[in-house]
């Protein structure tokens, strides 16, 4: 019988307001370091003092080091789900407003973290890329949820597979981008290129098969 792979204890949930919002400064505090300086200069003792709170606040929490970053991973995952759900609610009704908000919403959500998010991925190793896998198949049930009023004006033989053709291909642009060394920077940059990424999306999914139109 195959052993199941050690897995870390879950953090300790706060069942208060005031502990969530003293958790939430900590994770914060966490983000803010392991933006700046790398997860391997990040400390219990630095995140403290970031925060405003003290060690032994953290140890009630978190058992070690390991249990802190597991917490941070999952909370940067949640953010970007809902922050592409809410992109997605607001987005012009229609199917290039959907793309625009699509491209848009994981550009931004990519470039806010920097090289911390694949510094994570990376770190954290199968257990991170699996949560992230998880993430990406709710960004996907996001998008074919916000185009599904529209599935009727794309004009490839599948709507759906072709829905997940440019999600896959936003993504990758996206996550790309955040690791380039040359990557789009400034408001007017990352908004340029995600409609350039809205543009493609549309200009594919407006476009019949080209072995479709072959037989025809």
């Amino acid at each position: 019988m195959t052993e199941e792979p050690d897995r870390p204890a879950p953090y300790r949930e706060p069942r208060q307001a005031r502990s969530a919002a003293t958790l939430a400064r900590v994770l914060r505090a966490a983000e803010e370091i392991a933006s700046s300086s790398g997860l391997e200069e990040m400390t219990i003792t630095g995140v403290a003092q970031r925060a405003g709170v003290s060690v032994g606040t953290i140890y009630r929490r978190f058992e070690d080091k390991e249990q802190l970053i597991t917490a941070l991973t999952e909370r940067m995952l949640e953010r970007r789900e809902e922050y592409v759900a809410e992109r997605l609610r607001a987005a012009e009704p229609s199917l290039s407003g959907v793309m625009d908000a699509y491209a848009n919403a994981l550009l931004q959500s990519f470039a806010d973290s920097s090289k911390l998010f694949p510094e994570l991925m990376r770190v954290r190793g199968t257990r991170a890329l699996d949560r992230g896998a998880r993430t990406i198949t709710e960004i996907h049930r996001l998008l074919l949820q916000a185009a599904a009023p529209y599935a009727d004006q794309i004009r490839r033989s599948n709507a759906q597979t072709a829905l997940d053709t440019v999600a896959r291909a936003i993504l990758g642009a996206c996550f790309h981008n955040s690791v380039r060394p040359d990557p789009a920077t400034g408001a007017a940059s990352q908004r340029r290129y995600a409609d350039e990424l809205s543009d493609m999306a549309i200009a594919y999914l407006m476009t019949p098969d080209r072995r479709r139109t072959a037989r025809n």
